[in-house]
């Protein structure tokens, strides 16, 4: 597989290993203080906001969508997009690395982009992610063709998502879905009014799988119509009768040339009467399910009801989701105004963020955006009952974001909120940056307390995240593929002597078993130890000395 090569590409390697590790600092609480535990909103360096959700939320993003600068080399009212290519590489290549760590193992990660740099990020990500964790390169629509100021040699109308799975996808059962049209409705305007009475007139054995199947011929049947004309006028009555024989309403197909076993079916069938035939598929979507077709005129019958459905008294068409995502299904024609915060050049569309979410998640799951710019992934996540965390270096984390969300606890209908019966609630804490863990030479800062050292020790020790809900009134920290880990610090053990049951001695290790007693191997971690290697290697413990064991390790 072929990777790429930068200027201080070294350097971007050693950046993604070695970025310090820093605490979140808590703000403030907006909305319900409950969920606002659940729902971050964070100011600051991504790379260090991402190191610093390691810890706590490693393994754990079911979804992360990202909208970095597209390096167009412009200049836009709230960011610089001009970066030098092999600095808009290396500052995608560290995040990816970290971006990765906190996908679950069946999460997706999602990024958009234009044709500036979307090709070197698939490269990247294939890198990253591997490349047969690749799941689609969809072409976003996001503007038609038509109107001023889309000349050129060819028309630039979309961008590019790419999506990658960490290791599996769970299966999302998500369509496309539009109100239907008079285009639509003059193929689907007969209905079967009445099926009359059925006589079986032929039987035979399937030559594929050598099931029975049954022919059947319909006396007395009726077809009705919905008649069409004047549409617009008539469109209520029209809506009106199409629901009330939604579940007959049908067209019909010409049977494909290479399908021998339709056309064999339909060979000695009379034009003017109805059929269904009763078999069960020896492969397709009804593989292995006895399964009922009808025929009328020779032809096959398509019922509406299988590709459409009855939503807030209208009738909606569905269709696939395909890589080719139209401007028409995701409009931005209101986009300046949703959220009531101005972010020119800068907003995605809820709608496409809807889709995302739908393709990639469920009701409570958890979404991370590490370029939140106006906030419109917190927005979306907020109104479909997902949690969420944000990233925004930019003032316009206080200007635009904590705005929006404000709005949108409030209930404001703009966006999704319609579409989704969003009625208000909920809350956010918003964070920044504190301190970094350890100072420049290498020693833990003061500010550190028992449990911030505790989720970060645990994340190096076992690449998976801390029980943020655990309150910890002892040194054991838990177990992890049979080994127990215990941490010495912060006075967890009160004023238990040495240093206030910091130093591992033969008392500590005696309360330690009384804390949890562990048959394997353990570690534990403190400032020192007064047990010689001999002794620990026959008790099977792995003593590590805070800092050194830790500093030298923070970024693997």
């Amino acid at each position: 597989m072929p990777l790429l090569d930068w200027v201080n590409r070294n350097q971007a390697e050693e950046t993604a290993t070695s970025v310090p590790y820093h605490l979140l600092k808590f703000e403030q609480a907006y909305g319900d203080a409950d969920q606002a535990k659940e729902n971050l909103i964070i100011q600051g360096d991504n790379l260090q906001a991402l190191k610093a959700l390691l810890p706590l939320y490693g393994g754990q993003v079911k979804c992360i969508f990202i909208d970095p600068p597209y390096n167009t080399q412009k200049a836009f009212e709230y960011y610089d997009d001009k970066l030098e290519h092999a600095q808009w590489l290396s500052m995608m290549y560290t995040r990816l690395q970290l971006i990765k760590e906190l996908l679950a193992d069946d999460g997706l990660f999602w990024i958009i982009l234009d044709d500036s740099e979307v090709h070197y990020a698939k490269v990247l990500c294939d890198e990253i992610f591997k490349r047969s964790n690749f799941v689609s390169h969809i072409s976003y629509e996001r503007s038609s063709a038509a109107g001023i100021g889309q000349g050129g040699f060819i028309v630039d109308t979309t961008e590019h998502i790419l999506c990658y799975k960490r290791n599996k996808i769970l299966s999302h059962d998500v369509k496309n879905s539009y109100e239907i049209d008079l285009k639509t409705l003059k193929r689907y305007n007969k209905y079967l009014s009445n099926v009359g009475q059925k006589k079986l007139v032929r039987e035979f054995l399937s030559k594929s799988n050598g099931l029975p199947v049954q022919v059947y011929e319909y006396e007395e049947f009726e077809i009705g119509s919905i008649s069409l004309k004047d549409y617009d006028r008539r469109k209520d009555e029209i809506n009106s009768a199409i629901i009330e024989n939604f579940d007959t309403l049908f067209r019909t197909n010409q049977i494909q040339k290479e399908n021998s076993f339709q056309k064999d079916l339909v060979a000695d069938m009379d034009k003017k009467m109805l059929y269904s035939v009763v078999y069960t598929p020896s492969r397709g979507k009804y593989e292995g399910i006895e399964t009922e077709l009808f025929y009328y005129n020779a032809e096959l019958f398509s019922w509406l009801k299988d590709t459409a459905d009855i939503q807030d008294n209208q009738v909606v068409k569905y269709n696939n989701l395909t890589n080719f995502w139209r401007h028409e299904d995701i409009p931005k024609a209101d986009i300046a105004n949703e959220g009531g915060v101005d972010f020119s050049r800068g907003k995605k569309p809820e709608q496409l963020l809807k889709r995302i979410f739908e393709i990639s998640t469920k009701k409570g799951d958890l979404v991370l955006d590490s370029f939140l710019g106006s906030g419109t992934t917190a927005a979306v996540a907020h109104k479909m009952g997902l949690k969420y965390i944000g990233i925004e270096m930019g003032e316009h984390a206080k200007t635009h974001v904590i705005p929006r969300l404000e709005k949108v606890i409030s209930g404001e209908q703009g966006g999704i909120s319609k579409a989704v019966n969003w009625q208000g609630g909920g809350g956010f804490s918003f964070y920044t940056l504190g301190n970094p863990v350890f100072d420049d030479q290498g020693f833990l800062n003061a500010d550190v307390k028992f449990k911030d050292l505790a989720s970060y020790v645990w994340w190096l020790e076992t690449k998976t995240a801390l029980n943020q809900t655990e309150s910890f009134d002892n040194p054991y920290l838990g177990t992890h593929d049979g080994v127990a880990y215990y941490l010495l610090y912060n006075g967890i053990l009160g004023d238990r002597r040495p240093n206030g049951g910091n130093v591992l001695t033969l008392s500590i290790l005696n309360y330690l078993n009384e804390c949890h007693a562990h048959e394997g191997k353990r570690v534990v971690i403190g400032e020192a130890s007064r047990l010689g290697d001999a002794r620990l290697e026959a008790l099977d413990i792995e003593f590590k000395q805070i800092p050194y064991s830790l500093y030298g390790n923070q970024a693997q």
